[in-house]
C-alpha cells in the first residue's frame, strides 16, 4: 500500500496551544500531511477540552467529544514545561521544527521560555503563530463568549425585541484560526524566498472585527447601527427568512436579486406578486418586508417541503431545508468532510474544506490519548534516553511510559 504523504509531508508543527483556535490550526496542518506534536500540560492533565464533556460522556475517557473537534492526526506529548530539564528537551524539538502554534495566557510564554524571541534564537527559520485575546501588548486573556459580546456579534444575534444571544459554536475562535492559517501560509511563502522565519500574530478581537463584514459597513457607510433581526437580512429580502411548510417543516429563502424573486413567485403560483409595486425591487422589498413575509408565509404554508425545494432549486431560487445537526451530517455531500475512527464510524470533522489534485484527503489517526507519544517524541526529536525519561517521570515531570 502506497504511503500517504500529503502536501505538507516533512513539515513539523509543535502545538503549544489548547482549546479550539490553535488546535484547529494544528489539525489543518495534520490533514495536509504535516507531523503535529501537541505539547500538553502535565500539571493540568492536558488540554482542558479533554474535560469539557457532555453529561452522557464517559468521565474517565481522556478523549472528549470537544477534544475530538480539533485534535485528529496529532501526537500527544505531556510534560511539565516549567521544569528546566523538560524545557531543554522541548527546545531541542523546536530547534528542528518548522512551525510553533501558541496560545498562552499573557506573560506565560515568556515565563516558560516558549515565547517567539526565545525560540527564534534557537531556530531562525521558525514560524511562530501566536493567538492572543487582544494583542500581545494587552495583558488580558481572550475568551470566545466574551469576544462575541465585545465585538458586537452577541448584540446582533437573536430575535428582534429579544435579548442578545451567544452563537452556538465558538465562531470567534474559528475565525481567528482561519486568520492564523492564512498568515502562516503567507509566512511559509516568504520563507521559501528568504529562508527566514517570523512571528505571525492574530488576536481574537481583530479576527472578530474583520468578520463583521457588511454589518460593519452598514454602520460606517450608511450610519445605521445594526440591530437584532432574527434570521432576517438588513439589506436583502427575502434572505434568511424561515417559513413553515404544510408538513410542519421549515425552509429558508436566500433570494438575492429581482429575477430570483420573480422565479420564487412563479413557483409559488403567484406570479402577480412580483409585479406588485411594493415588491418589484429589492429596495421596495426591504421597505415592505413585513407585508411580504406575511404573503410568502401564507403561500408556503400550503406546500410540502421536499416537493417545494425541488421546484425552487429547478428554477434557480436559493432555498434550503432547516436541518438539525444529525440531518446536516447525514447529507450525502457532507460525507467526505467526516473523519472515521478505526471502526469506520464518523467521529470527527475535517478542518480542510477545499479540494484539488494536491489536496487529496489523508486518512488520519484519531485524537491521541493523553501523553501517548511523550517518550517516543522526546527520544526521537530531543535525543532523550529511556533512563533520563524514567527519572523525569519518577519526578512527575513527564508522562509515564505507555505500552
Amino acid at each position: 500500500m502506497t504511503e500517504q504523504k500529503g502536501l505538507f509531508h516533512g513539515l513539523v508543527v509543535v502545538e503549544l496551544a489548547s482549546v479550539l483556535a490553535g488546535p484547529s490550526v494544528g489539525q489543518f496542518f495534520a490533514e495536509l500531511g504535516a507531523r503535529v506534536l501537541k505539547i500538553e500540560n502535565l500539571k493540568t492533565h492536558g488540554d482542558v477540552t479533554r474535560r469539557w464533556k457532555l453529561a452522557t460522556e464517559d468521565p474517565v475517557q481522556t478523549i472528549s467529544a470537544y477534544f475530538a473537534a480539533a485534535n485528529w492526526g496529532k501526537e500527544s506529548v505531556c510534560v511539565d514545561l516549567s521544569a528546566a530539564p523538560v524545557k531543554e528537551l522541548i527546545h531541542k524539538v523546536v530547534a528542528q521544527a518548522d512551525v510553533v502554534l501558541a496560545s498562552f495566557k499573557p506573560g506565560d510564554a515568556q515565563k516558560l521560555q516558549m515565547d517567539h524571541a526565545t525560540l527564534a534564537a534557537l531556530n531562525p527559520r521558525l514560524l511562530y503563530g501566536q493567538i492572543t485575546g487582544y494583542g500581545s501588548a494587552q495583558p488580558r486573556a481572550g475568551y470566545d463568549a466574551v469576544l462575541q459580546a465585545e465585538a458586537g456579534f452577541m448584540y446582533l444575534n437573536g430575535e428582534q425585541g429579544g435579548p442578545p444571544v451567544k452563537m452556538p459554536v465558538a465562531l470567534i475562535d474559528l475565525m481567528a484560526a482561519h486568520q492564523l492559517k492564512e498568515g502562516l501560509l503567507a509566512a511559509l511563502y516568504v520563507r521559501e524566498k528568504t529562508g527566514r522565519g517570523q512571528l505571525v500574530e492574530v488576536s481574537l478581537l481583530q479576527a472578530a472585527i474583520a468578520s463583521l463584514a457588511n454589518q460593519a459597513t452598514n454602520y460606517l457607510v450608511a450610519g445605521v447601527s445594526p440591530q437584532r433581526m432574527g434570521s432576517e437580512h438588513p439589506n436583502i429580502v427575502p434572505y434568511g427568512t424561515i417559513f413553515r411548510t404544510a408538513d410542519q417543516k421549515q425552509v429558508v429563502l436566500a433570494v438575492g436579486d429581482d429575477r430570483q424573486f420573480r422565479n420564487l413567485c412563479e413557483v409559488l403560483g403567484e406570479p402577480a406578486l412580483a409585479q406588485d409595486a411594493a415588491f418589484q425591487t429589492n429596495t421596495k422589498r426591504v421597505l415592505h418586508r413585513d407585508a411580504l413575509n406575511v404573503r410568502l408565509a401564507h403561500l408556503i404554508s400550503s406546500q410540502d417541503r421536499e416537493e417545494l425545494l425541488q421546484r425552487l432549486i429547478a428554477h434557480h431560487v436559493p432555498a434550503g431545508a432547516v436541518h438539525d445537526v444529525p440531518e446536516a451530517l447525514g447529507q450525502a455531500l457532507a460525507q467526505a468532510q467526516l473523519l472515521p475512527n478505526e471502526a469506520g464510524e464518523p467521529k470527527g470533522v475535517r478542518q480542510v474544506a477545499f479540494g484539488g489534485e494536491a489536496f487529496q484527503p489523508l486518512r488520519l489517526a484519531g485524537p491521541p490519548p493523553l501523553g501517548r507519544h511523550t517518550w517516543g517524541v522526546l527520544q526521537e526529536w530531543a535525543g532523550a534516553s529511556a533512563q533520563e525519561l524514567a527519572e523525569l517521570a519518577r519526578r512527575g515531570l513527564v508522562f509515564p511510559a505507555t505500552q
